[in-house]
């Protein structure tokens, strides 16, 4: 599903340079929900854009050229016939535009909260409230921007996405049985990097691929991006991240809408080092029975003897019972070569 509902799918064919020292070269453009998605012909993964960073660099003329916000170097072209990918671009950053916060207001609120925090004397107590406030008021599309610059610092070290065209509309079906029907882009697989899994600010999963290439049912990897999901919904990914930086993070956040590019390369590592705690077992026996997927079939995936996950296996919803069929045979085969 696109983010224009008039459209199950949008793609169309461009022109893509990474920087000012390469070529032009051809690209196949995929507009999803809150991302454009910029494919070699074969349908290897170049670039995520997040619509919420994306500038148009000529106004109205044609071809029309595109960039990250901050970075006109590396420019995205659509000439004459592919009309709908522009219009369609062009109304979503019309709408974003209106739906930004006004920074005048933020700085009025922020000034507030400061001068009631030194009257009441809660100087211990203003930080934290800060990192709250600041999670709270960030809209989802500055979410999903951070979300993806945080994935373009984390490939560095994971590699570039894998997304061949055969293995997408399976791992599309995959995300929407597991996270829901508007997410159908929100599923991310890496070559390496990730020891299993994790997720980001934004909505968006990402799995190794050998969480998919090493298992025979596609329950595992639904299990694994389920499990995230339910850890997102108990910690905010924002306001994890929020506190694990400074608080001129999240000043900046919540003055300028902006966060600095060290500060998301420090937490990207930070993300690929760190494991984080598994969510609460009734919270995630729930979410597997929603989904109709059994929790046993993660749990053994994630530990081979079972000690470890012995809840999950014991507390298994489907237990008896035909699960969902995630993927049919041929779907999942093809999701299998996702990196190849």
């Amino acid at each position: 599903m696109t983010a224009l509902k008039e459209f199950e799918r949008l793609e169309a064919t461009g022109l893509w340079r990474p920087n000012t020292a390469e070529q032009r070269r051809e690209v196949v453009v995929s507009l999803g929900d809150a991302t454009l998605t910029i494919t070699d012909v074969p349908g290897r993964v170049l670039a995520h854009w997040s619509l919420a960073a994306v500038v148009r660099s000529n106004g109205t003329a044609i071809p029309a050229i595109y960039h990250p916000d901050g970075d006109p170097g590396e420019t995205l072209e659509l000439g004459e016939g592919e009309d709908e990918m522009i219009n369609g671009i062009d109304r979503l950053l019309k709408a974003i535009e209106r739906r930004r916060p006004h920074p005048g207001k933020l700085r009025l609120v922020l000034g507030t909260a400061l001068v009631l925090g030194l009257v009441a004397g809660t100087v211990l107590w203003l930080p934290d409230a800060l990192r709250a406030y600041t999670a709270k008021v960030v809209p989802p599309v500055k979410r999903a921007e951070i979300g993806i610059g945080l994935l373009k610092h984390m490939t560095r070290v994971t590699g570039q996405p894998c997304l061949t065209p055969e293995a997408r509309p399976a791992l599309q079906k995959l995300a929407r049985h597991v996270l829901g029907p508007e997410r159908a882009d929100s599923i991310i697989v890496v070559p390496g990097g990730v020891a299993q899994s994790a997720h980001l600010p934004g909505g968006i999963v990402v799995l190794n691929k050998s969480i998919i290439e090493d298992f025979e049912d596609p329950s595992v990897p639904a299990g694994y991006a389920l499990v995230e999901d339910v850890k997102a919904a108990e910690t905010d990914p924002l306001a994890q991240m929020l506190a694990q930086t400074s608080l001129m993070t999240s000043l900046k956040l919540v003055t300028t809408g902006q966060v600095p590019d060290d500060t998301l390369k420090a937490y990207a590592e930070d993300l690929l080092t760190e494991a984080d705690a598994p969510p609460a077992i009734d919270a995630t026996l729930a979410a597997f029975q929603r989904a109709a997927l059994s929790s046993s079939a993660y749990a053994y995936a994630k530990d081979l003897t079972g000690e470890s996950t012995l809840p999950l296996i014991e507390g298994n919803p489907m237990a008896g019972a035909e699960g969902a069929d995630v993927l049919t045979d041929g779907e999942w085969l093809r999701l299998q070569s996702i990196c190849e």
